[in-house]
């Protein structure tokens, strides 16, 4: 299970997992950095010419912005690759999992830079999980009949105070780590993506009357 932004006490213990400050925030807040992130989780290892190809970009940004993905940790040298392709460095995420603790520190940060930053990076997180979306809903029928019906778009309202909000996200979280994952012979097993989206929104006139 691979998480952007996530609470560190639900992450599964067997995942290496980066906590996010304002200093490594600043470098892993760019568009281009994030999709190579996400990238080399769901690809695994590549070099910049292959993430090029992959992501249409030129393997001069791609090289430039690995660098700096680097400078702070995100990603590593895939020793077990060098060599493969000739001259050009084998990059690996260094990471399974992004933390952010205390999200507000972040929010009410006293540096505007720390605060853009991070909502460019929610704003990521959230695009790429409509990207995923979109390109299941895309492709669904590509998929063997017994998975066609198993995608999951549901959408419901509790009314909860912040205490209990977090109680059942905890529980949520603690539910899918508990379920794991299949064992790699288990017939018929796909990877499956599941989106946690909470949050809260305004009560309409007739319930704050």
């Amino acid at each position: 299970m691979q998480r952007f932004f996530a609470c560190p006490s639900l992450l599964f213990m067997s995942q290496r997992v980066h906590q996010l400050d304002p200093n490594s925030l600043r470098a892993v807040a760019h568009p281009l950095r994030m999709r190579l992130l996400f990238a080399l989780r769901e690809g695994g290892p590549a070099t910049a010419s292959q993430l090029a190809a992959k992501l249409g970009e030129s393997s001069g940004a791609t090289s430039y912005h690995l660098r700096q993905l680097a400078a702070k940790g995100f990603v590593e040298d895939d020793p077990e690759r060098q060599g493969q392709g000739g001259r050009e460095r084998w990059w690996r995420s260094a990471y399974t999992s992004i933390a952010v603790e205390h999200l507000e520190d972040f929010l009410e940060h006293p540096d505007p830079e720390v605060r853009g930053a991070m909502n460019l990076y929610l704003q990521e997180v959230a695009a790429r999980h409509t990207i995923e979306l979109s390109t299941w809903l895309g492709t669904m029928h590509e998929w063997p009949e017994v998975w066609q019906g198993l995608g999951d778009m549901s959408s419901m309202r509790l009314r909860l105070t912040p205490e209990r909000a977090r109680e059942l996200d905890e529980k949520i979280h603690a539910l899918i780590n508990d379920f794991g994952d299949d064992p790699p012979e288990a017939k018929d097993a796909a990877r499956v993506r599941i989106h946690l989206h909470a949050f809260p929104i305004p009560d309409t006139p007739e319930e704050s009357s």
